[in-house]
Parts: structure tokens; C-alpha cells; sequence
């Protein structure tokens, strides 16, 4: 979720580039949602967007946007880890009391005073718990109404501290309580939904804030359960913040995965310039993580000459590119981005390996195709020959 002020003022319209060439980028993830969204500032809009949804209040939202601007915006449908506190993994829910203090203060034999008042105000303003089967309804409701939506923002976060609800008959500022919500209930919400897309075949939006290691066991996991169809669907590690050691252990064992960087978040200290350069030339995007559509573009574009910059991309003034091309050494960063935006919601992003089984099988004369191969489309083996061209000419 994007946390940048909300008076950021746009930055002149002059630093950006040409048209021609700012139509092709793609800005990941975003939360107009949040936010007022004005018909003349989505007709300013020249680039294509990922609008994320977050909790219950603005999965409607997204859903209008992505009606109204077709050509435009994305959808993505989820529960943040930020809201999972709302959500219990009972049907039905126990009673608010029950719930709540289930997971803020039964892991302590003698719990914190401080705490047991802090919880007394959370109950105030907090409403009654939904069972997570509801939520799963409503998404697999939401991502069938839109056969191109994603799933997002889900995830992970050990830090994020629940808020004291604002109240219109409290006189307590509104404020940061005590709490964190347990990474084992956050977990299971985020499998449920993950489990949710891979059937569905959706690609995903995620979440992650100090829990690389829990991120790590959930995309094992998904692997293990879902084997080919986990590398059927994409999954984008938003606003990455993974140290480059991390990544390149992902990049290894899960070929489906992406990262996107934010300025916003990733520009708060030099770590995404490492990240940025130890990431492989076809798996990282860019994105805004802001909840202003006028601010979208700037910051999008921000992060693309970041990322330009670092691997040592040209950044284009025109277009001149034909159209269907192979990717080449001389592509410039939007041009390459934009190839990993074509990449990443078409899926399949089945390994090399496999690959060279599947074409070894072919010049065999083999009849006998494995059930996987039998869904692989010729747009597919095209990807996959991308892929390796990226790989050997960078």
C-alpha cells in the first residue's frame, strides 16, 4: 500500500517523454482507490495502470474504475495483510470480543495492562469479524466479473501496527496501537487466496515486509502443491524490498516470479540499486505505489530512469521500434520493460529445463506429451524463446 503524503504536487508535464513513448509503460501497482478519482484526471492518464484493492471498501471501487477505463486499468482484487485482523478463519465467527483478543492477547499468559486497554479501545470502533470463506467468495465473484483482473495486494508484514478505528463518539486520537497480527493468521489468508488465483489461473500482486523468509516458504509451498500450475500464473513482489541475495534465490527456484520497485518505498535507502542490478533484465517492472492518479505517471517514469540508469539502458526520446521484434541489445528501458509487462500476464513461465525436455521430446518423434505441454500454446514456446534472448544479450 502506497504511504506517500498526500500533497505531493505533480511535477511539470515537461519531464516527461513524448507520448509515443510514454504509452507503452505500465505502472504495476497503484491505489486510486483510495483516493477520489476525477474523469479529467483519468483522461490525462496516458499510461496503463495495476489499481490494487486493499480491504472490503474499495474492492467496489477498483471494480468501477476498471469499467469505466477498460483500455486503461487492471483490477486486482485481494485482502492486504494490513486487513487480515478483520477476517477470521472461522464459519462461523466467534463473537468481536472473542476474535480480537485471540489475536492480540492470548499468546501472553499475563497480558500487558497497557495492552488489555489498548485492546478495550480497538473494540470500540472495530467491527465484527467476516469469515474468510465470504472474502473468497467475493474475490472468485470479482475476478470472474473481470476475466483480466489480478489478484492484489496480498501478502505478508511482520512490522504494520493495526490502527485505532476512527470514531465519531471516541475522544482518543486515532493513532497506532500496540498490535501486530500474527504471521500464522496472515499466512493462511494469504494461501487460501493464493490457492484461489492458481485455480483461476490469475497473476498476483505481493506484499512483503520484513517476512522474506515466510515469503520464501509460501512460494515453496504453492510450488510443491500446485507444481506446473504455480509456474502457470505470475507473481510480482511489489515495491521489493528482499536483499539481492534473497532475490537471486528466488529468481533460481520460482521462474514465475517478478519484482517491481517503487520510489516511494525502494529510493529510502540504497538497497535497490544492488537489487536492481543483480535482478535479471526480464524480471523487473516498475510501478507508483500511490494513491493519487495524477501522480501515477511522474513517479512511474521516476523509477523507469532509475532502473535505466542502473543496468545501463538507454532512455528512449521516440519510438521507432517495428512492431513484433525481437528483443535486441539496443532496446531502450521502456522498450525492455514493456517486454516484461507482455511477459508477465500471459504466464506460463515454465523452466529452461523443461523446455529443452519439450524440444528434445519433439525431435524424437515423441507422440506422448505430458499434460502440461498439452495446455502450452505457441505464444508460449515464443516467450520462453524471449526469455533465453534476453538472458544471452545482456
Amino acid at each position: 500500500m502506497s504511504d506517500l503524503p498526500s500533497n505531493n504536487s505533480p511535477r511539470r508535464a515537461g519531464s516527461l517523454p513524448p507520448l509515443a513513448v510514454l504509452q507503452h509503460v505500465v505502472d504495476v501497482h497503484c491505489h486510486p482507490a483510495e483516493s477520489e478519482v476525477s474523469s479529467a484526471s483519468m483522461d490525462k492518464l496516458h499510461i496503463k495502470i495495476c489499481a490494487m484493492a486493499t480491504r472490503d471498501i474499495d474492492q467496489s471501487k477498483v471494480a468501477e474504475l476498471a469499467t469505466n477505463y477498460p483500455d486503461k486499468v487492471i483490477p486486482g482484487f485481494g485482502r492486504h495483510p494490513w486487513w487480515t485482523h478483520l477476517i477470521s478463519l472461522k464459519s462461523p465467527p466467534p463473537p468481536k470480543e472473542e476474535h480480537y483478543t485471540s489475536l492480540f492477547l492470548l499468546s501472553s499468559s499475563a497480558p500487558d495492562p497497557t495492552h488489555v486497554s489498548a485492546l478495550c479501545r480497538l473494540l470500540e470502533g472495530l467491527p465484527d469479524p467476516v469469515p474468510l470463506q465470504y472474502i473468497l467468495s467475493n474475490l472468485r465473484e470479482n475476478l470472474m466479473e473481470f476475466p483480466g483482473a489480478m489478484l492484489g495486494e496480498v501478502g505478508l508484514d511482520r512490522s504494520a501496527r493495526v490502527p485505532f478505528p476512527a470514531s465519531a463518539t471516541s475522544s482518543y486520537p486515532r493513532g497506532l496501537s500496540p498490535f501486530t497480527i500474527p504471521i500464522e493468521h496472515q499466512r493462511e489468508i494469504l494461501e487460501q487466496q493464493l490457492d484461489l488465483a492458481i485455480e483461476l489461473k490469475r497473476n498476483v500482486s505481493i506484499h512483503s515486509v520484513q517476512a522474506q523468509q515466510t515469503t520464501l516458504e509460501v512460494f515453496r509451498k504453492m510450488k510443491d502443491k500446485w507444481n506446473e500450475k504455480w509456474d502457470a500464473i505470475s507473481a510480482d513482489l511489489h515495491s521489493c524490498g528482499v536483499s539481492a541475495e534473497t532475490w537471486k534465490r528466488i529468481e533460481k527456484d520460482h521462474p514465475n516470479v517478478f519484482l517491481s520497485l517503487s520510489t516511494g518505498i525502494n529510493c529510502r535507502s540504497s538497497a535497490h540499486i544492488g537489487l536492481i542490478s543483480t535482478c535479471s533484465p526480464n524480471r523487473i517492472l516498475v510501478e507508483s505505489d500511490i494513491h493519487r492518479i495524477d501522480l501515477c505517471t511522474e513517479r512511474t517514469w521516476d523509477m523507469v530512469k532509475i532502473v535505466a540508469s542502473v543496468k545501463g539502458w538507454r532512455v528512449e526520446d521516440s519510438w521507432d521500434y517495428d512492431q513484433g521484434s525481437e528483443v535486441q541489445v539496443e532496446w531502450g528501458v521502456v522498450r525492455r520493460l514493456e517486454e516484461n509487462w507482455n511477459l508477465f500476464p500471459r504466464g506460463d513461465h515454465f523452466s529452461k529445463k523443461i523446455a529443452r525436455k519439450k524440444r528434445s521430446r519433439k525431435g524424437k518423434g515423441s507422440s506422448v506429451k505430458p499434460a502440461y505441454e498439452q495446455g502450452m500454446t505457441e505464444s508460449t514456446e515464443h516467450l520462453n524463446n524471449i526469455v533465453e534472448s534476453v538472458e544471452e544479450s545482456v
